[in-house]
């Protein structure tokens, strides 16, 4: 549900943003930024806020996470210029780290190696379900309810959020070996995790692997009704055709995972970059029809079934004391990509008049993420049998 709630307010903006920039005055440079700035401070809090987690109490680290986000979703339907659209979207920074890094930490107190598989590709599906209804209903459904106000339609966004904070603090249990009262709250003493987990090479090279694959994401995710609609698409189709691979993804974040055994997760994650790479390349050259659909349809389930094995990489090699940390790390690195993805996308746009120069960029770097992979080729194996 917290997650979900993530994927809500998060891809609120994308769907609108032709009206939000309208009525805001914004090029796709300004939009590029706005899209980029929550994961900007995201940056800045992830690798705190994964210490936070591990010292204190996950019901209510994870509760005050989707209740900020509920506030960024509440300010930017108030917003009134751009620097106001930029605190709002900048406020989702300072939550979303309490749930992405809380959520795999919460996967690997309760769940044994053995069932982490299965967790992760389901609670991966959520932020993809909660994306999937916000680019399905946003213009086709709300706007027209809403009499075409875009914020309304975000303020129902940042209601689905509130609603969930509250639902979570009345079900959300803590698991007995997560008591805060068996944990040191020296946040500086436990920022001493940071080095000796920069010290394991698999952390290392994935570090470096995880921002190309943000920058991919983040910016296909924030621009892909944008990128439709310059294809001729109305805005409501293009709508319904960006969440094909939002929805592709939710089911190979939950089936790759289980399928994928840990002696194969290198050259998954080879192949899936690759395939990465061709779908970037067939979308600046396909139009429409059904040649489109399942192009849209593969970058998904390749692009977001890499992410689990990553994680579950990372797991293996921090051990679950250390998940909060190395999960901080984690996202601290991806969320670099994050900000570059939507900022470079939307410059390169504005200067060179369309997304394909842009799209053909990010097809390269998913042929050198691929490439990088193969470091992965021993240091996958060891975090399977040493114990840090």
């Amino acid at each position: 549900m917290a997650y979900f709630s993530f994927g809500v307010v998060q891809g609120g903006i994308p769907p609108l943003v032709t009206p939000v920039s309208q009525d805001l005055g914004l090029s796709r440079s300004a939009m590029g930024t706005v899209l980029g700035a929550w994961p900007f401070i995201y940056i800045i809090v992830a690798i705190p806020a994964g210490a936070l987690i591990d010292r204190f109490n996950l019901r209510l680290t994870i509760a005050s996470g989707v209740t900020l986000i509920a506030l960024s979703g509440f300010l930017r339907s108030i917003a009134v210029d751009y620097p106001t659209m930029l605190i709002a979207v900048m406020v989702f920074g300072i939550g979303g780290p309490f749930i992405s890094i809380g959520a795999p930490k919460l996967i690997s107190t309760w769940f044994d190696k053995n069932q982490r598989g299965r967790a992760m590709g389901i609670y991966l599906t959520a932020p993809a379900l909660g994306r999937i209804l916000v680019l399905s209903t946003s213009n086709s459904i709300l706007m027209p309810i809403l009499q075409y106000s875009w914020r309304w339609t975000l303020s129902v966004f940042s209601g689905v959020a509130l609603a969930t904070a509250i639902v979570w603090l009345i079900i959300a249990k803590e698991h007995p070996s997560n008591s805060s009262d068996e944990k040191s709250k020296d946040l500086l003493g436990s920022m001493k995790v940071f080095p000796e987990l920069l010290n394991i090479s698999l952390i290392k090279i994935t570090l470096l692997i995880v921002l190309g694959m943000f920058l991919f994401n983040h910016g296909t995710n924030n621009w892909m009704p944008a990128i439709l609609t310059d294809k001729g698409i109305s805005l409501s189709r293009a709508g319904t055709l960006a969440a094909i691979p939002v929805a592709m993804g939710a089911i190979g974040a939950v089936v790759v995972p289980q399928i994928v055994k840990a002696s194969s997760r290198r050259k998954f994650l080879i192949l899936g970059f690759l395939i990465t790479a061709s779908t970037s390349v067939f979308l600046v050259l396909l139009d429409s029809g059904p040649l489109l659909w399942m192009n849209l349809a593969l970058q998904g389930v390749a692009s977001r079934g890499i992410m689990p094995i990553i994680m579950l990489l990372l797991i293996d090699a921090a051990g679950s004391q250390k998940t909060g940390a190395a999960g901080g790390l984690y996202f601290t690195s991806g969320e670099i990509g994050g900000v570059l993805g939507p900022v470079l996308l939307g410059i390169s746009s504005d200067l060179l008049g369309g997304f394909n120069t842009g799209l053909l960029v990010l097809s390269a770097m998913c042929v050198l993420l691929g490439l990088g992979s193969i470091a992965l080729r021993n240091t996958a194996e060891q975090a399977l049998t040493k114990k840090y």
